[in-house]
């Protein structure tokens, strides 16, 4: 994301550094979210996204400058709090638990919780304040916490693989009712996830981290415009590749798949059939370290 020094950011990372033991989990690593974006933090396992909202939540000791909300998350943490909502897998209520009493804790322990949104949400699910979650499906589940959620007026939103273990069905509904019922321009979201397909749609930025380094941060409009996949003709392959593809995957009957960076279209166009790339496409090019 191409912020100006102007504008002020949600969160503004430079040189974060966390080791763990041998292993290094941010190494460097610089980034911006300005305010109003949803941003999907993506990588592999083991890249350092789990670190980084850590550090965004202050629940862990690093190196380097970080504000959150103008904050310093090390020494300012309990008043962070007050303004950010940190979600981490919605399938992991306690099973014991009722309505009622999640209801319960999330307004004792969140400033920001409206308890009557919440039950405005509810009162549209088929929900009861006595219903114990080991009673509820998968998709009751899903609006319960999205009444616990959407009920909770956070400037910054942050979803560690919310929907892990969940339908695609549900995931689809978790998505699409954060966009529609929760988020605005005053709100910032951030998510990781490996459902890369599931959220694409829902995205205004996107960052890729390996390694412990953001290796693509992008709107996703830049994305669209400087990223470009070409269905290439077969007669066409080895004059394509004089163009530096940086992905090349085959398909059958002969037709391969070249990802290109920054290429014009003008020199595309002949090549084959050309399209913007899938963020599960451009993802699984940078991951494999023939781009950086």
């Amino acid at each position: 994301m191409n912020v100006s020094v102007e504008t002020q950011s949600v969160v503004s990372a430079r040189n974060l550094r966390k080791a763990y033991k041998n292993k290094v989990a941010l190494d460097n690593t610089a980034f911006e979210i300005p305010q109003g974006r949803i941003v999907g933090l993506i990588g592999p396992n083991g890249a350092g996204k789990t670190t980084a909202l850590k550090a965004l939540l202050g629940l862990i000791p690093f190196e380097g400058d970080l504000r959150v909300l103008g904050r310093d998350p090390r020494t300012e943490r309990d008043a962070l709090m007050n303004d950010v909502c940190f979600i981490a897998d919605v399938a992991v209520l306690p099973r014991w638990i009722r309505v009622r009493e999640a209801i319960e804790f999330v307004a004792g322990v969140h400033p920001r919780f409206d308890r009557a949104r919440c039950e405005r949400f509810l009162a549209n699910t088929k929900l009861t304040p006595n219903m114990k979650v080991r009673e509820l499906s998968k998709g009751m589940i899903v609006q319960l916490h999205l009444a616990l959620v959407m009920a909770i007026d956070a400037k910054l939103l942050v979803l560690d693989e919310p929907t892990l273990g969940l339908d695609i069905l549900y995931r689809k509904q978790f998505y699409q009712r954060l966009l529609e019922d929760y988020f605005d321009e005053d709100k910032t979201i951030v998510i990781t996830t490996h459902q890369v397909e599931e959220i694409e749609h829902i995205l205004t930025d996107v960052m890729f981290i390996r390694d412990g380094k953001i290796v693509l941060s992008a709107p996703m409009e830049d994305v669209g415009q400087r990223y470009v996949e070409v269905l290439v003709n077969a007669d066409r392959t080895e004059e394509a590749r004089g163009l530096r593809p940086i992905d090349e995957r085959s398909l059958p009957f002969g037709k391969t798949v070249m990802l290109f960076d920054g290429v014009e279209q003008h020199r595309l166009a002949g090549l084959g059939e050309t399209r913007v790339p899938g963020l599960a496409d451009l993802f699984v090019a940078t991951m494999k370290g023939t781009y950086a």
